[in-house]
């Protein structure tokens, strides 16, 4: 297993990273996911270990905490094998300082996340979304406490615009804060977002992606194809999460497919193995966080390392997935002398 530097930090992640959000099945929403109890987890996690796959990703809102307190049973007696990403800022609870990022509900939420996992420190804690409400200087001095406290080893953030991070950045600068070395994006070969802002400004600030949904929302894993009905299983075939989830018009998702087939049988691996290697093959992509309803999932989406695509291969791939710049994207590609893109 490949190990890379997270962001401008010295810390070493690997390529992949096991996300937990299939542990428990707490909620309805969660259930489409997985509900992995802790004999399976555990099985997961020794599978991961053994293939080199060290770190495990979670958030306090997973079926509410339930899979905190699943992977803090899996990896008991073995902390010191793993590394633990987590996330809050999200609504854990019914009252008004329950949701967000202030430093009342962050200092609670890390020691209740640390309670469930059964451990005394977070190697990643990352703010699951940006908080408007809360002063940013607040929210970096609270994480800095964590930070000076041993409770967090490193700090990132999750879904923020270009502008919520660069102000961030900006200001852990000004003031000496402990600064995000991470950003968990949603970046697939379906969703393509990420590279008009986000990636020029990891590469230039330093921020290591941490890919979620790599798949793009479960469309990528080959069983989504044109004329057939969904799998059962699939996530897909609940309204609560497609309605929540990325929207992407089937069309597209059919001529991507078609390419991933296509690159596929050349290479001999599956459609995830490859929609996932082609991640591993862009700018400022860390690591990148697979999901695995059972065994047979994770044991298939491992195979993504350890290869990689052709540089023909990677053009195939884009070429099919290439969408229409928004503004003013599509305006600064029409000077690429002095502006080139990252891509």
């Amino acid at each position: 297993m490949e190990y890379r530097l997270l962001g401008g930090s010295g810390f070493k992640v690997p390529v992949l990273t096991l996300g937990t959000g299939t542990f428990g099945g707490g909620n309805e929403f969660f259930k489409a996911w997985g509900a992995s109890d802790v004999a399976e987890a555990t099985r997961l996690v020794d599978i991961c270990l053994e293939a080199g796959l060290t770190m495990f990703d979670s958030a306090d809102i997973y079926s509410n905490g339930l899979a905190e307190e699943i992977l803090g049973q899996a990896i008991k007696g073995r902390r010191e094998q793993v590394l633990i990403s987590t996330k809050g800022t999200f609504r854990s609870g019914p009252g008004p300082n329950d949701v967000g990022s202030s430093r009342f509900h962050l200092l609670r939420a890390v020691d209740a996340s640390l309670q469930r996992l059964g451990t005394d420190y977070i190697d990643l804690y990352q703010l699951h979304g940006f908080d408007a409400q809360t002063p940013i200087e607040e929210v970096l001095r609270a994480l800095d406490d964590l930070v000076r406290a041993g409770k967090v080893r490193y700090i990132g953030c999750s879904n923020f615009s270009g502008w919520h991070l660069m102000k961030s950045l900006a200001i852990s600068e000004k003031y000496g804060l402990a600064r995000y070395v991470a950003h968990q994006a949603y970046y697939s070969l379906i969703g393509r977002d990420y590279e008009w802002e986000l990636m020029p400004l990891a590469i230039d600030q330093q921020v290591g992606c941490a890919v979620w949904s790599p798949l793009g929302w479960g469309r990528l894993t080959g069983k989504v194809r044109r004329g057939q009905p969904l799998p059962e299983t699939s996530r897909l075939q609940s309204k609560l999460v497609t309605d929540i989830g990325p929207q992407v018009q089937d069309e597209y998702v059919y001529r991507v497919v078609d390419a991933l087939d296509v690159v596929a049988q050349a290479t001999g691996k599956t459609v995830p193995q490859v929609a996932l290697n082609w991640l591993l093959q862009r700018p400022s992509v860390a690591t990148v966080i697979i999901g695995a309803r059972n065994e047979e999932q994770l044991r298939q989406n491992l195979g993504a390392v350890d290869w990689s695509l052709s540089p023909e291969q990677i053009a195939r791939l884009d070429a099919a997935s290439a969408t229409p710049l928004a503004y003013p994207y599509w305006h600064q590609r029409g000077f690429a002398e002095r502006n080139p893109p990252p891509v």
